[in-house]
């Protein structure tokens, strides 16, 4: 099969006007203008007319558990009220209602032109009524705060669940110890033990709000409140911001997706810097704004090397689930960052933090055919075009075939 457009935005180079992609199975096998395609290649064409055809983008965090969600909690002047109120909410859900909002988020995302997604879910035990209509990392969210150290998740039983369902082609695993305020120690250490030994990814929720900045560093607060009432053990608390007390048990490194990071002083960068290879940083904009959060340190993240991705969260804290909407918010906060910088935030840099650098985020020979299209008119540059687009994507490709049923 050979796909013709208006412009081919590979990630790798400058776009290719009237490029073409052709394809044999579900891989990638040349890529260039569209006239030397056709000498090289033979196959169906399809072209897709006035069109940009970029890499699917990729989701680096987002709650499908939550999609049900939408619009039931309004914005709290303080992070610890919106925990209340989600906690509640939760009180009132059933399995049934959590699968059919995970699955009301697959279809939303997919929508939007999101082709992989990281998904943090508090149910791994429901994983197996769903079948995901694109790429999936499951991240089972792990939390032992209302019980002895590491004792809220069955590690040994949901590891074999994790592997035994981790190589199908749609599906893949990690681990997802949910935050440095409801995950032990002993939680986090167990995770990485496991992450190690079966290499899996690892991501967390860290440094997110100013109610967890005060409760580390000075135990107290409506966080540390709101958690003392709930009965966790507070005496590993010594004065320590979120990243200083997770380092003391933790090597984030490259295996480690760590989430947010709005609340950070330059001595955890440099903690955050010591390992022989960098965690990559997951930031979500329109949360971000939603909760009113320190600005976040984009700029100094970046000069220091640090990998950059966008994810949407969940919907008890945004409106959808469009990238295309995350990157227009990251750009209106930080008009200075060009739109090229931002796409790769949701292709190629997302690609590299999951550990698919040659298979996913591109469009290059030898890569999955992940493959999306938006309107393009030629009256500015292709990316900017592309983060500027708002709705439904019109044309989409997974690899060129949807996922086998169960």
């Amino acid at each position: 099969m050979i796909l013709r457009a208006r412009t081919v935005v590979t990630m790798e180079g400058t776009p290719i006007d009237n490029g073409a992609v052709s394809i044999d199975g579900e891989r990638i096998v040349d890529v260039g203008a569209f006239g030397e395609i056709k000498a090289r290649r033979s196959g169906e064409t399809v072209d897709l007319g006035e069109q940009a055809l970029l890499p699917g983008l990729i989701n680096a965090h987002c709650h499908l558990d939550y999609t049900c969600l939408r619009s039931k909690i309004p914005p709290s002047k303080i992070f610890t009220d919106w925990i209340r109120a989600i906690v509640s909410e939760k009180e009132k859900l059933s399995p049934q209602d959590y699968v059919g909002s995970i699955n009301a988020g697959f279809a939303e995302a997919k929508g939007f032109g999101t082709t992989t997604i990281a998904n943090l879910t508090s149910f791994p035990e429901l994983i197996q009524q769903i079948t995901p209509p694109i790429r999936i990392w499951w991240f089972p969210e792990l939390i032992d705060v209302r019980t002895s150290p590491g004792g809220a998740a069955n590690l040994t039983g949901l590891t074999g669940q994790v592997l035994g369902g981790s190589r199908a082609l749609f599906k893949k695993w990690g681990l997802a110890p949910h935050a440095p305020f409801t995950a032990s120690a002993d939680l986090y250490r167990q995770c990485e033990a496991i992450a190690r030994r079966e290499h899996l990814l690892l991501t967390t929720h860290l440094a997110e709000s100013r109610d967890e900045m005060q409760m580390f560093s000075e135990s107290r607060g409506p966080l540390f409140d709101f958690l003392s009432e709930m009965g966790r053990d507070n005496s590993d608390l010594h004065g320590a911001t979120p990243v200083e007390h997770v380092s003391t048990f933790c090597e984030m490194n490259e295996h480690w997706l760590l989430v947010h990071l709005n609340e950070i002083l330059t001595r955890d960068l440099d903690i955050l810097r010591r390992s022989s290879t960098l965690p990559h940083v997951v930031h979500c904009p329109r949360s971000h704004d939603y909760f009113r959060h320190s600005p976040f340190q984009f700029r100094k993240l970046r000069e220091l090397g640090f990998n950059i991705c966008l994810g949407t969260d969940s919907l008890a804290s945004n409106d959808d689930l469009s990238l295309f909407a995350e990157m227009r918010a990251f750009q209106r906060n930080d008009p200075s960052t060009s739109a090229r910088q931002i796409l790769e935030m949701v292709t190629v840099n997302a690609a590299r933090a999951l550990g698919q650098s040659d298979r996913l985020g591109q469009i290059w020979p030898g890569f999955l055919a992940d493959l999306i299209a938006v309107p393009c008119t030629g009256s500015t540059s292709a990316f900017e075009e592309i983060v500027a687009f708002d709705g439904a994507v019109p044309w989409m490709m997974i690899g060129r075939k949807e996922p086998a049923t169960k």
